[in-house]
């Protein structure tokens, strides 16, 4: 008997019955068939072309295993996300709603023999939470832009803080110098007047006129008899004023220049030792690789973009060459200084995270001479960075 005709009830039926969703076991991912009953699968099974697709199915059925099992990962964590992003829903309902769309990755063709040790994989590898209750087992979705977004906000506050703290420590600093400014006359020798303490004037006997010496460390009062002198007491009273202005000018210009310099030296010393780590590695600069193990496959010696620092040691590096992703150690990788002009970054120390512009190179200390660009300390010059805590970015 020759197959139905297209209008035929028969036909009709079979295409109504087609267009639903049938049994698992009868359906076939590698030729992407789905059978009604156990005689029809048997039927496929028997045929040319499924005997072709198992042949390369075992070639490497790994791989092939390994890639229906991501890609059905993949598309049901994304229904998870667009439908029950902020819910606690059941597994049960999360995936009948996935196989709905009968053009599916089937779970038959996983790693995973059952929805349960699905959900369980899914909560070790903590990409949702996974709860066991009488009724079933419950689900929640693991929102990892979310939770990108809440540590990017936290990350911003601490910066916040630690500029809020380094302008409080500058003010600080200001005090000190103020002090010091104010204690370099008395280190000198010189004996500053309290406006606290009242002068005694004595009246002459014959009315003479009070003549004051202004510029003198103590204040006494000068009793001249006649008034033509008293206008030479005053001339003299004005140049000592003025020569020892001048001179304690100078020391005490000199006493504040060098204790902001103590203080500037100090400010750097703890900055080093609160900024100097062990290790470096930060995302978005260029990096050498010297491992001599990847020798062989030709990255000794290549250049690539750190991509990512994990556990703060270990960095995912992009070759900029072959474009492959490598995981290596800090140890294993090198600094790169760009031509004089470029953009660098440094990476430890005391001005550690700051970009800056690369003036200068002395290669017989192996130190660069560089201008901090944008934050708080904007266009300050560091004369000499060594060049393990500078590098290039990209």
């Amino acid at each position: 008997m020759g197959k139905n005709e297209f209008l035929t009830p028969k036909a009709i039926a079979n295409r109504i019955k087609a267009k639903g969703l049938q049994k698992l076991r009868w359906y076939c991912q590698m030729c992407q068939k789905q059978c009604r009953d156990e005689n029809g699968f048997k039927c496929h099974c028997m045929s040319e072309s499924h005997q072709r697709q198992m042949q390369i199915f075992g070639q490497n059925p790994n791989r092939i295993v390994d890639g229906y099992s991501e890609e059905f990962e993949s598309l049901f964590l994304e229904h998870m996300k667009r439908s029950h992003r902020f819910s606690r829903v059941a597994a049960t309902v999360v995936y009948n709603e996935y196989i709905a769309d009968r053009h599916h990755v089937h779970m038959n063709s996983t790693q995973w023999a059952t929805l349960t040790e699905f959900v369980k994989y899914l909560g070790r590898t903590g990409k949702c939470k996974v709860e066991d209750t009488p009724k079933g087992w419950f689900i929640t979705y693991i929102d990892r832009d979310s939770e990108t977004l809440f540590k990017e906000r936290q990350k911003n506050k601490r910066i916040k803080a630690d500029i809020v703290e380094e302008e409080k420590q500058e003010r600080e600093i200001k005090k000190q110098i103020e002090r010091a400014e104010q204690l370099m006359p008395l280190a000198n020798g010189l004996t500053p007047v309290s406006e606290s303490e009242p002068v005694l004037l004595h009246k002459s006997e014959n009315g003479g006129k009070i003549a004051f010496a202004l510029g003198s460390s103590s204040l006494k009062p000068v009793v001249k008899d006649k008034v033509e002198s008293s206008k030479s007491v005053f001339v003299e009273a004005e140049s000592d004023k003025n020569e020892r202005s001048k001179s304690g000018g100078n020391v005490g210009k000199s006493g504040g220049r060098s204790a902001l310099d103590e203080l500037m030296k100090e400010e750097e010393k703890a900055k080093e030792r609160s900024n100097r780590k062990d290790y470096w590695l930060c995302e978005g600069i260029i990096v050498k690789v010297m491992s001599k193990a990847l020798a062989e496959k030709g990255y000794y010696k290549q250049k690539g973009l750190v991509r990512k620092v994990i556990d703060k040691y270990v960095g995912e590096i992009e070759m900029l060459e072959s474009k492959h992703v490598l995981r290596v150690d800090q140890d294993e990788l090198e600094t790169v200084i760009p031509q004089i002009g470029g953009l660098v970054r440094i990476v430890n120390g005391a001005y550690r995270g700051s970009n800056a512009r690369l003036l200068a190179v002395n290669t017989d200390k192996f130190c660069a001479k560089v201008q901090i660009e944008k934050g708080i300390y904007d266009g300050r010059m560091l004369q000499a960075v060594e060049y393990e805590d500078l590098c290039k970015v990209a």
